[in-house]
């Protein structure tokens, strides 16, 4: 018997900001409706944003495009009808008035997936922020609000040196990348 469940990658539109419910949702209503053959993978592709607040990191998950989710699917059937009738979806990408929803190319697919591959892994590794001799101004700690110059960058902790006015001297300071930013 020839498997004719192929599977292939869709952009759902969903109501922006209601990404991971639009996503639960799906999963849900396929297993009550016992169609997880026809669903693998239902993915709302996020990035990693780090942010600093009162000094400490918060890395939260940013969703990257905002309004889509993914879906590995069959859409054979009523499948696409099902989705279609999901609270929060408007509808599939691309698709013709009326016409089949179009599926993403390969190439697309892995673009998308590689970037949130890659936006896992690059929280750590971004390239360096900052050169040496240019000014930045301090965002956290107890310098907040002055502006200092770029003097020795440590890439391995990711901190700076900058040398900071204070009451008219010059101090080194040394700040992570977080707690800075170009000016």
């Amino acid at each position: 018997m020839a498997d004719n469940n192929v599977k292939k990658w869709y952009v759902v539109r969903a109501v922006s900001g209601q990404e991971n419910k639009v996503k639960a949702y799906i999963e849900n209503e396929i297993n009550r409706l016992g169609m997880g053959d026809f669903i693998s993978q239902v993915l709302v592709p996020t990035e990693k944003v780090v942010t600093v607040k009162d000094g400490k990191k918060i890395v939260k998950d940013k969703v990257y495009f905002s309004g889509y989710v993914m879906i590995e699917a069959n859409l054979a059937g009523e499948i696409p009808h099902i989705i279609k009738s999901i609270s929060g979806v408007i509808g599939f990408l691309g698709e013709v008035k009326g016409g089949d929803p179009v599926p993403l190319r390969l190439s697309e697919v892995n673009r998308m997936l590689g970037k949130v591959d890659e936006l896992a892994v690059s929280v750590d590794s971004q390239s360096i922020p900052f050169n040496l001799g240019e000014t930045i101004k301090v965002v956290d700690g107890p310098f907040n609000g002055f502006n200092g110059t770029v003097e020795k960058i440590n890439e391995e902790k990711r901190k700076l040196e900058v040398m900071v006015k204070i009451f008219g001297r010059k101090t080194p300071l040394e700040l992570s990348f977080m707690q800075v930013e170009k000016v």
